[in-house]
């Protein structure tokens, strides 16, 4: 007879890695010094490549692998920067600080100052970082609403995350990633925007499309229409058409009543709270197709970003010394024409860069600067206005690249949404710290650098605008026959690939041999995913990712030839 023996008792399964119940803090002492360290170093990399080289650099990545190396520092207090949240809220600091220091505020201040105005730079300083908090604050309350998808592309974003996740999980993933990377940085050196390839191995295929159409028209249309169509408001007019319907079609998703709104009502009902609120209903929705951001608070959201903006012009009229020199009508129209401008701005701004991850910012300030001078806006509150405006955009894009990176890395905690919610709201606070560092460092430097003619060239571009007018009388009817093929392709691709948005992007950005770049990586896409299925998505992303992060380095590395 089998002598019978009983089996071992089976042994429990290993637990998993046990995830924290709370998202890092931006006030962990740690933290807190890296991230004012690094805001001030994205802040002087922003102004200087501005200032010296008309360029700014996303230094999100830089951010991003600093952190890495610090809590690789073999001491028990800087262990904790091994987390990818705390990495993620470094990249947030840092590229917030570079993009506030070159695009908003020295931008923004040089234009008084090019306009012989120096009396005016101080106010307009106010003014612009007044703009810029707003700005942010409206992205923030807005991001992860069916205007402004966390699902969407925010290319940079993505390069971010892809680098975080790559450096803490290693193997074959980070090999992608460093040579895509490696080959980013020699694209850099070589004068070559790869950054446009990697940004189409991620964003939307038919937005993409669109907008290495419109590069190539720009780059060479003096070949084949003999005539710069940048030098004469073609391209200032299908952003016109294009952004009007990109805002009626924003207008009626605000408006329409929420159909379908069982099937996010979990995550709706805990977003209506707001970003920073508390859920008060079930949290664990699919993070991929769950919406954050109902209407109902997109709405509110907008309308208060608008009266914040109205608030923001007053106090810059008021220390600029407009309301003596302005009927009181007429303030009252420049201060309500001014944040109309400034939240219009943002929003077209950023829907580009939600697409491509470039944002025409310099484009679509120019429009309100031509509809100033149309209507007859006086010089110094044109300028003024021009200076305010022109603060609000890139911070607005940047904080949505961010945001998505911290929407990557946090995606597979359970439970999500109040992880999310934490996450998102310590980003904010980081970005807030790289506004500070970038203030602080604007005030200290714009006067060594205007001294010495260092200014940003938008900024010239503005203010010779303002003093010598359009020169042509026929500006008004260009902007409004090429509106009208902007609006068409618009209403062609509809809200989620804003295909007159970026087809306008395009034709308003002169970068050689981007198009070439963009429609190449487009074919290899759509022939490699044919040929590996959907396996292929994971791959592309991580070159692409790879390609913008070794860009985003280059660029940042431009300091040095700048000094």
């Amino acid at each position: 007879m089998p002598h019978h023996t009983s089996a071992p008792p089976t042994a429990p399964p290993p637990s998993p890695v046990e995830e924290p119940t709370h998202h890092p803090r931006v006030r962990e002492p740690v933290v807190f010094v890296l991230l004012v360290v690094l805001s001030v170093v994205g802040a002087v990399i922003g102004a200087d490549l501005v200032a010296k080289l008309g360029i700014s650099a996303n230094t999100s990545v830089v951010g991003a692998l600093i952190a890495m190396l610090v809590g690789r520092i073999p001491l028990a207090g800087l262990r904790g920067m091994r987390s990818v949240h705390r990495q993620n809220l470094a990249q947030s600091a840092i590229s917030a600080a570079t993009f506030a220091s070159a695009n908003a505020l020295l931008t923004s201040v040089a234009v008084p100052y090019v306009f012989g105005r120096k009396d005016l730079v101080w106010p307009m300083l106010t003014g612009a970082f007044i703009g810029l908090l707003i700005d942010t604050w409206v992205l923030y309350r807005s991001f992860g609403s069916r205007l402004l998808p966390a699902t969407a592309a925010w290319p940079p974003g993505t390069a971010a995350a892809e680098t975080i996740k790559a450096g803490d999980q290693g193997g074959r993933r980070a090999l992608v990633l460093g040579a895509g990377t490696l080959v980013g940085i020699g694209g850099t050196l070589l004068s070559l925007p790869l950054s446009a390839a990697g940004v189409a191995f991620l964003g939307n295929v038919w937005a993409l499309l669109m907008f290495g159409t419109g590069l190539g028209i720009r780059q060479f249309s003096p070949d084949l229409f003999h005539t710069d169509i940048g030098a004469g408001y073609i391209p200032h007019g299908v952003m016109v058409g294009a952004g009007v319907v990109a805002l009626g079609q924003a207008a009626v998703l605000l408006l329409r009543r929420r159909a379908g709104r069982t099937a996010h009502q979990p995550v709706r009902a805990a977003a209506e709270t707001g970003p920073a609120g508390s859920p008060t209903a079930e949290t664990d929705a699919d993070p991929s197709t769950a919406v954050t951001v109902d209407e109902r608070t997109l709405r509110h959201t907008l309308l208060r970003g608008y009266a914040l903006f109205t608030a923001g012009a007053a106090v810059l009229a008021v220390v600029g010394g407009l309301v003596g020199d302005m009927s009181p009508t007429g303030l009252v129209a420049w201060v309500l024409f001014a944040a109309f401008a400034a939240l219009v701005h943002e929003l077209i701004v950023g829907l580009a860069a939600m697409q491509s991850g470039w944002f025409p910012s310099f484009a679509v300030t120019l429009i309100f600067l031509i509809a100033g001078l149309l209507i007859g806006v006086p010089s110094v509150p044109l300028a003024l206005l021009v200076g305010y405006v022109s603060a609000t955009g890139p911070a607005f894009a940047d904080m949505g690249y961010d945001l998505k990176a911290g929407w990557l890395l946090r995606r597979e905690h359970r439970p999500w949404d109040p992880f999310e919610r934490e996450g998102r709201r310590e980003q904010f606070r980081a970005a807030l710290i790289g506004f500070g560092a970038a203030l602080v460092v604007v005030a200290v430097l714009w006067q060594s650098y205007f001294r010495q003619g260092l200014i940003p060239p938008v900024a010239k571009v503005y203010a010779d605008t303002v003093k010598h007018g359009l020169g042509d009388p026929g500006v008004m009817r260009t902007l409004a026959l090429w509106a009208i093929p902007g609006a068409l392709v618009q209403l062609l691709g509809g809200t989620k690939r804003q295909m007159g948005v970026m087809l306008a992007t395009g034709l308003l950005i002169l970068t050689p041999q981007a198009c070439w770049m963009v429609l190449a990586a487009l074919a290899v896409r759509v022939g490699y995913r044919r040929l590996r299925g959907p396996r292929a998505e994971e791959e592309l992303n991580l070159v692409g990712a790879g390609l913008i992060a070794g860009s985003s380095l280059g660029d940042s590395a431009q300091i040095i030839k700048a000094g």
